[in-house]
C-alpha cells in the first residue's frame, strides 16, 4: 500500500502566472456550470465544512474577472453573493453551540452543517473561513458589485469578526491555524473600515495575536511553535498556520509575523526527510496538507533560504480543494487567492549550515526530536523510523530489554563537515534499570548518499543489541510505499530484522498494510480527529526492528554498535575504535573520526577526515 496523503512535493507545482490563469479558467467553466439558479456555487456533494464555500469560489470568479475581464464572470459573482447573503449567513444561535459567551447576540456566523445543531463545534473555523473569503471579495469588488451589496458584504464581515472575538470563546479548539487565520481576517477587514473603526479592529487583532497565540506557543526540538490541537506541531495544519502567518506578515508588514513564520519554517525544515517524508504530530500523524500550505512554505522558503517546499503534501488538493469526484470546492478558497497575489517564489535549494536537528546532504537525511534521537532515518530511498520494545520508543542501545535513549543530564550536540562528508556527534549521559549513568555517544556521517551510525557506550551486560529503527517506507517516484522488509543496510555486528509474534497485543507488524496513524487511532484515549493519537502510539509495546549486535574487537571497556544505511555496496562494513591520546578514534572504510575529550564548557570535540587512517 501507498500513504494516502503524501504524493508529491509541493514545490514542483508551478507558480508562475500562466500556470495560475490556467487553474482560475478550469475554476470558472465549473463554476459556470455548476451556478444554480438560486445563485449556489457549493459542490453537490458536500455537507460539512460548507459554511464558507459558495463564497469562495465567488472570490475566485472575482479574482479571474480582474486578471481577465470575462464577461461572463460580473453575474456569476453578483448572482452568488446574493446567495451566500441570502442563505448562509446565520443570526439566530446554533443550538448546542457550546462556546458562546454572548447568547442571543444576532450577529452573523457561518456554520460548519445547515442543519441546525448538527454538529455545531464546527461554526468557529467556518466563521473564520467566511471571513476571509468575504474579506477577499471585497478586495475585489470594484467596479464587480453595485454599494448595495458592496455594503451588506461589509456588514456581514464585520459581523462576523465581533461574533468570533465577542460572541464566543475565542480559539475554542486550540487550534492555532484557525486562530491565526481569525487574526488575518480581522486585519484583512480592518483596510476596509473607517480609520477610526478600522484601528480598533487591526489593534484587537494584534492583541489577539500576542496575548492568545503567542503567548501561549509551545516549544519542540528548541523552537517555539503554535499549538494545534493539544501539541505543538501537526503535519497538517502546522504548514497551514506558516500560510497564515505569511499572509499576516504580507498585508499588516507587522515584523513579529515573519519572526514567527522563520522560527516554524526552521522547524519544519528540520523536521523533513530530504524526500519531503515527515511523520508524527497531533491528531493528524500522517495526513498532509497541499494548496493550503503552498503560500507559507514558498514565502517562508525564500526568507529563509531552505527548500522547505518539499514538504510532501497531499497533490490532490495542489491548486484548491476538491470533492471526491475531483471537481472544485471552494472550501478555503482565500489561500489560492492569496498564492496569486503574492509573487514570491520557490526557494528549491537546501540550507548549507548545520542544524541541530537534522543532519542532511544529498539523499540522506536524519532528523532528532527534542531528545536528540532519530525520529527519521532516510538513506537510499529508504525510510526508517523510531522503534519500540517493552513500550520504549526511539533508536539505541538495548540491554536486559531496556532501551537507552533518554537522557539523564545535559545533551551536547556537534557538527562537523569535512569535504563531501557531513557529520553529527550526539552525546547525552542515560541511565538504565540499574540505576548506573553511562554515556553514550552517537556519530552521523554521510557523504550525501550513505549513512554511517555509530554508537559507543561503556560495556554493557548481557545481550545486547542497538535497536536502528523500523523499516516504515520506500520512496517510489512522488508515492511512498509502506515496507516491513530489510532496508539497505550492513552492520559491523550481527544484524536481523525482527518483527512481534503473531497475535502480540498492543504491536505494529510494519509488514502489515496498516499506518502508524492508524495504529495510534486504535489506541488513542479520544475518537478520531479529536484529541491526540500520538499518545495512543506511545501504547505501542513492540514493533518491527532493525536490530545490529555488537561491532567484534571493541576495547574491553566499550560496546560499539556500528551500522551502514544506503544503496548496497560490495565492501562489507567494518569498523574499529581505538583510544588515542587524541581522544576515541573511529575508522570505517570511508572515514576516520576523533571523538575527543570534553572541552572546557564540556562540549564535545570532533574531528573527521576521508578514509581510513592510522
Amino acid at each position: 500500500m501507498y500513504l494516502p496523503h503524501q504524493r508529491g512535493q509541493l514545490h514542483d507545482l508551478a507558480d508562475d502566472p500562466a500556470a495560475y490563469d490556467r487553474v482560475l479558467a478550469d475554476v470558472a467553466e465549473q463554476a459556470l456550470a455548476r451556478l444554480t439558479p438560486d445563485g449556489s456555487l457549493e459542490h453537490p456533494a458536500v455537507t460539512d465544512d460548507i459554511g464558507d464555500t459558495s463564497l469562495g469560489i465567488t472570490s475566485l470568479l472575482a479574482l479571474a474577472w480582474h486578471r481577465t475581464k470575462d464577461p461572463r464572470l460580473p453575474d456569476a459573482v453578483r448572482r452568488s453573493l446574493a446567495f451566500h447573503l441570502r442563505a448562509r449567513v446565520y443570526t439566530e444561535d446554533n443550538p448546542g453551540y457550546p462556546n458562546l459567551t454572548m447568547r442571543k447576540a444576532g450577529l452573523p456566523y457561518a456554520r460548519y452543517v445547515l442543519a441546525p445543531g448538527a454538529h455545531p463545534i464546527g461554526d468557529w473555523p467556518s466563521t473564520v473561513w467566511a471571513l476571509l473569503q468575504a474579506v477577499n471579495l471585497l478586495d475585489a469588488a470594484d467596479d464587480l458589485i453595485d454599494d448595495d451589496q458592496h455594503r451588506e458584504l461589509l456588514d456581514v464581515a464585520g459581523g462576523y469578526w465581533h461574533w468570533l472575538t465577542e460572541a464566543t470563546v475565542f480559539n475554542p479548539q486550540d487550534a492555532a491555524n484557525q486562530a491565526i487565520g481569525c487574526v488575518v481576517g480581522g486585519l484583512m477587514l480592518a483596510r476596509h473600515l473607517p480609520s477610526e473603526e478600522g484601528e480598533l479592529v487591526r489593534r484587537r487583532a494584534m492583541n489577539l495575536y500576542l496575548g492568545e497565540i503567542r503567548a501561549r506557543r509551545l516549544r519542540d526540538r528548541g523552537a517555539p511553535l503554535p499549538p494545534e490541537h493539544g501539541g505543538a506541531y501537526d503535519n497538517n495544519y502546522g504548514p497551514i498556520s506558516l500560510s497564515f502567518l505569511a499572509q499576516a506578515h504580507r498585508i499588516s508588514g507587522e515584523e513579529v509575523f515573519a519572526e514567527d513564520g522563520d522560527a516554524l519554517a526552521r522547524y519544519i525544515d528540520a523536521r523533513l526527510a530530504g524526500s519531503g517524508f515527515d511523520i508524527g504530530g497531533p491528531r493528524y500523524s500522517e495526513q498532509h496538507s497541499a494548496f493550503e500550505s503552498v503560500l507559507g512554505l514558498r514565502y517562508f522558503s525564500r526568507r529563509i533560504g531552505a527548500d522547505i517546499g518539499r514538504y510532501a503534501g497531499d497533490t490532490r488538493w495542489g491548486r484548491h480543494a476538491v470533492g471526491a469526484d475531483g471537481g472544485v470546492d471552494g472550501h478555503f478558497a482565500f489561500m489560492l487567492v492569496w498564492q496569486i497575489q503574492d509573487t514570491t517564489r520557490w526557494h528549491r535549494t537546501p540550507r548549507t549550515e548545520p542544524a541541530c536537528h537534522q543532519l542532511r546532504a544529498g539523499t540522506v537525511t536524519v532528523s532528532f526530536d527534542d531528545r536528540m534521537t532519530p525520529t527519521v532515518i532516510e538513506a537510499g530511498g529508504s525510510v526508517l523510523v523510531a522503534g519500540a520494545v517493552e513500550r520504549q520508543h526511539g533508536f539505541g542501545p538495548v540491554t536486559d530489554g531496556f532501551l537507552l535513549c533518554r537522557p539523564m543530564g545535559a545533551v551536547r550536540v556537534r557538527d562537523h563537515r569535512s569535504g563531501d562528508l557531513a557529520a553529527k556527534l550526539v552525546s547525552k549521559p542515560v541511565v538504565g534499570r540499574d540505576h548506573v549513568l553511562r554515556h553514550l555517544q552517537s556519530l552521523y556521517v554521510t557523504d550525501g548518499t550513505r549513512l554511517w551510525m555509530t554508537v559507543v557506550v561503556e560495556r554493557l551486560a548481557g545481550e545486547r543489541y542497538l535497536l536502528a529503527g523500523m523499516p516504515y517506507v520506500v520512496a517510489e517516484g512522488d508515492r511512498f510505499r509502506r515496507t516491513g522488509e530489510l532496508s539497505p543496510v550492513t552492520a559491523a555486528g550481527d544484524l536481523r530484522l525482527t518483527h512481534p509474534p503473531a497475535g502480540s497485543p498492543d504491536s505494529f507488524d510494519a509488514r502489515h498494510d496498516v499506518t502508524q496513524q492508524q495504529a495510534a487511532f486504535e489506541l488513542a484515549l479520544d475518537p478520531r480527529g479529536y484529541g491526540n493519537p500520538d499518545q495512543g502510539w506511545s501504547h505501542i509495546r513492540t514493533t518491527t526492528a532493525l536490530e545490529a549486535g555488537p561491532a567484534p574487537d571493541a576495547p574491553e571497556d566499550l560496546d560499539v554498535f556500528a551500522v551502514r544505511f544506503g544503496p548496497e555496496a560490495t565492501e562489507p562494513l567494518s569498523v574499529t575504535c581505538e583510544r588515542s591520546p587524541e581522544g576515541l578514534t573511529v575508522r570505517t572504510e570511508a572515514f576516520t573520526a576523533v571523538l575527543g575529550e570534553p572541552d572546557a564548557h564540556g562540549e564535545p570535540e570532533l574531528t573527521l577526515v576521508r578514509g581510513a587512517r592510522r
